[in-house]
């Protein structure tokens, strides 16, 4: 029981880890205009969760060499979506509370 509760944990970091870099990176390019009108930013999210996370995933199992199965890279790609889901939600929710709280 203590493997699999380590193992759900270090779970949610990466999904919290990757949401954070994933949420970064999509403001970043929100700040280019020309970015910002020609690619929605849900779309931006998705395809940089499914960018970011298997390189990630895979390169952390090649570094501590661990040998990469199919599972692996299907999980990875389980894992981007919950990535973006994660990331999308999150910025809505925190500018819906900047809103509230810092009125102009």
């Amino acid at each position: 029981m203590t493997n699999f509760t380590a193992d759900v944990s270090q779970i949610i970091v990466f999904i919290g880890v990757m949401a954070f870099i994933v949420s970064v990176i999509t403001e970043a390019l929100k700040k280019w205009t020309w970015f910002d009108r020609k690619v929605p930013t849900a779309l931006t999210v998705i395809l940089l969760s499914l960018i970011l996370c298997p390189v990630c995933l895979l390169g952390l199992a090649a570094y501590y060499g661990v040998a990469i199965e199919w599972f692996m890279v299907f999980a990875s790609f389980i894992a981007a979506f919950i990535v973006a889901l994660v990331s999308m939600d999150g910025w809505e929710r925190v500018t819906e509370l900047a809103e509230k709280l810092i009125r102009k």
